[in-house]
């Protein structure tokens, strides 16, 4: 049976007040080993989607990782790309990322522009996706290699605006994240406030450790809990916080 379309199972999930957790994957950590029990514990946990991506990429493992991870679980995958370089057929779509935080003009529309014509000709679903990225207190890879300035942790009113006006551009999803190893995760009052002013699924990543802060983000209005590291170095934590995301 062919698998519904990504954005189909998040729009309807948000229509139907249900929350989903995400597992983001790196394609450079983990040994194939490592990579097969990562999508294991993933679908024994209840993971709705994975993510598969990073800021920076040092090693040519993407097709690699994607062909292990289809092979070994049902849910759907989404690249989330650092470049253009990291586009590929064996996902099932992509979130086409634009940088609305910042003004670095090759993450608002630049590299986009180079990969279009690909990515029309390719089988992949592509997901317009507001990327905004918020100063958790770290300066992460994806804040360094952006070359722009993050949202201030304690401004939820800019976040809000940059939302909205994302929403006027036609963006359909909104990615609050923190990045990789940050100290904090972005704010419920953030998110909060991001939920007041659209309408569209918003997902929330980055620093999130415990089943507390998962709740509190979803509390708030997030629609997908991403996490990464954790999954990678604690995946025992998955539990907590799958039963923390789905009981809502």
């Amino acid at each position: 049976m062919e698998m519904p379309k990504v954005s189909h199972i998040i729009d309807g999930a948000q229509q139907q007040g249900k929350k989903m957790l995400a597992v983001l994957i790196d394609p450079d950590k983990p040994s194939e080993k490592e990579l097969i029990e990562l999508c294991n514990k993933a679908s024994d946990n209840g993971a709705d989607l994975i993510f598969v991506g990073g800021s920076l990429l040092s090693r040519d493992s993407l097709e690699e990782c994607l062909r292990t991870v289809k092979a070994h679980t049902s849910i759907p995958v989404l690249l989330f790309p650092g470049s253009v370089l990291q586009i590929s057929d064996q996902a099932d779509g992509i979130l086409f990322l634009s940088l609305i935080s910042g003004r670095n003009p090759d993450l608002l529309i630049g590299n986009h522009v180079i990969a279009a014509p690909y990515l029309k000709s390719s089988k992949l679903e592509v997901l317009p996706t507001a990327y905004m990225l918020v100063d958790c207190g770290t300066t992460t890879t994806a804040i360094y290699m952006s070359n722009s300035k993050a949202l201030p942790y304690e401004k939820p009113d800019i976040a809000a605006c940059t939302a909205m006006a994302g929403e006027f551009l036609g963006l359909r999803y909104f990615y609050l994240d923190g990045g990789s190893g940050a100290s904090k995760s972005v704010s419920p009052q953030m998110v909060k406030a991001v939920r007041k002013s659209i309408n569209r699924p918003i997902i929330v990543g980055g620093g999130i450790r415990d089943a507390a802060t998962a709740r509190a983000l979803v509390e708030a209005g997030a629609d997908v809990i991403v996490v990464g590291n954790l999954f990678e170095k604690n995946p025992e934590a998955m539990a907590d916080i799958a039963e923390a995301i789905h009981s809502f």
